[in-house]
């Protein structure tokens, strides 16, 4: 169903990445990555299409992650590259498009943004009523919804609805009793059946309609039903909510940072479960682009850890991990993260590092060692080495240029037990000091 209706947004986006890819004489030329109406046009006469549809599915793929917009230019998106071998790309493109239901099309006229904003905060519970009831569902009983929570969220905020009274004149504020203030407030905040009501319809229209543009629902005949693809969707986020109350170390309100200084005391299993619970609460891109800046600080603990939150990210995070692999510090965490993605065995994954790449991977992984690990640890990190001796790894190691270099040498030669091999890596970590 997912690839069916986004159908459309796929056909533009190809025919985009094809016709206003670089070295094409076409571009989006408003400065917002959207189609000029000459692009438009063209793209209408290659498609057979009327340029109205074309602007709308332009619209939903960019919506959708099929086009990824950055400044004033438009790229293909990661999930338009796995289209055809990724089902969890079509799906999580959806998504996309489900969580932006209230951008696919444009809202009433005359409504303040406040009003807006409270009935698409609002519709997540209307959606799952929606779920809840497996059918179809009355219009007026998703309103009669709709508007206890609506007064429910101006309840959290101490707001007190007003509307003007129907005949009379007001008493001055002055001469009126606190009590009577207190119960005429109480008054307007039930409103059971007024203008409050009334002037929800039309969102509720729009809400509904919008929903249903996204194939998330079907609308009509003054009752609304999910479709099965809407259905699974608000079955994602009731899961992602009940993944993210179940953190066990409590870490989900933490910068990318904090959470990862969390987990290191953790198991694995545990870490991941944090890592989920972490990710389910905020965007994949912030979230992605938040661990790739904690990777890049010197704690070479929270490099390795935040490479293993990115794998619980999986797909979405291939694009940002390709964009660091030039970064000598990342570059070996990106490189297996990558070989991992593609389907090669974990504990193969090291054969696409170089000798370089995995000797400077050894220094990193023996700094989070020291800075956070016991003595016996380091000793034992000898073993991870590539190079068949000690006198080979020193040999290496000098020459990488890792910044701690000098501080793992001296860790190790202070650890090792043994006095003649600790003197070498005394004198090797002499040596890089002095520069020699």
């Amino acid at each position: 169903m997912a690839r069916i209706g986004l159908a459309g947004a796929v056909r533009v986006a190809r025919w985009a990445d094809a016709a206003l890819g670089p070295g094409s004489d076409a571009a989006t030329a408003d400065g917002k990555a959207t189609l000029s109406e000459a692009t438009a046009e063209r793209a209408a006469a290659a498609l057979g299409l009327s340029a109205a549809q074309i602007r709308a599915d332009w619209d939903t793929a960019r919506l959708a992650g099929l086009v990824e917009v950055h400044g004033d230019s438009a790229r293909p998106g990661w999930r338009l590259r796995a289209w055809d071998r990724d089902d969890s790309a079509v799906l999580r493109g959806w998504v996309a498009l489900f969580d932006a239901w209230s951008l696919a099309c444009p809202e009433p006229a005359g409504h303040e943004a406040a009003g807006v904003a409270e009935v698409v905060s609002a519709m997540p519970q209307v959606l799952s009523f929606l779920q809840l009831s497996a059918g179809p569902v009355p219009v007026d009983q998703l309103l009669d919804l709709l508007q206890q929570r609506v007064t429910e969220l101006r309840t959290a905020r101490c707001e007190v609805p007003y509307e003007p009274a129907a005949a009379g004149p007001a008493e001055p504020a002055a001469t009126a009793p606190a009590g009577a203030a207190v119960a005429g407030a109480t008054v307007l905040a039930e409103d059971p059946a007024g203008a409050g009501e009334a002037s929800l319809a039309p969102l509720l229209d729009w809400a509904l309609q919008a929903l249903a543009s996204v194939g998330a629902l079907t609308y009509g005949d003054g009752q609304a039903t999910l479709t099965p693809l809407g259905s699974w969707a608000v079955w994602v986020k009731l899961e992602q909510i009940c993944v993210a109350a179940q953190s066990p170390a409590g870490n989900i309100e933490q910068s990318a940072e904090d959470m990862l200084r969390g987990c290191a005391q953790l198991r694995p299993n545990a870490a991941r479960a944090e890592y989920r619970a972490w990710l389910a609460a905020r965007p994949v891109g912030s979230a992605v682009t938040e661990l790739l800046a904690a990777a890049r600080g010197e704690d070479a603990l929270l490099r390795g850890l935040a490479f293993e939150a990115l794998r619980v990210v999986g797909a979405p995070a291939e694009p940002d991990v390709r964009a660091v692999v030039e970064e000598p510090a990342l570059r070996p965490y990106a490189l297996l993260w990558l070989a991992e993605h593609d389907g090669v065995d974990p504990e193969d994954a090291h054969e696409v590092l170089t000798r370089e790449e995995a000797t400077w991977l050894w220094v990193d992984t023996a700094a989070a060692v020291s800075d956070h690990g016991e003595t016996a640890m380091l000793v034992r990190h000898l073993e991870a080495a590539v190079q068949p001796t000690v006198p080979a790894l020193l040999d290496e190691v000098r020459a990488v240029g890792h910044p701690r270099t000098v501080q793992v040498l001296v860790a190790l030669a202070a650890a090792h037990p043994d006095p003649a091999l600790a003197k070498a890596v005394r004198r090797a970590a002499f040596q890089v000091h002095t520069g020699g």
